[in-house]
């Protein structure tokens, strides 16, 4: 249960990490395609990893 618990915050961690990567590489412009702005992408990244 506890080894359970920890690999799966684990995965979320490093899905927040992949998420966070992949948006910062974006530029400006497609990221405003997306609708976002560059101070949201760590609550964007938070919610994909929670999800």
């Amino acid at each position: 249960m506890f080894v359970t618990m920890i690999a799966a915050k684990i995965r979320a961690y490093l899905r927040y990490r992949e998420t966070v990567r992949e948006l910062s590489r974006l530029t400006d412009r497609e990221l405003d395609d997306l609708g976002l702005s560059r101070s949201e992408i760590n609550f964007v990244a938070r919610s994909h990893a929670a999800a």
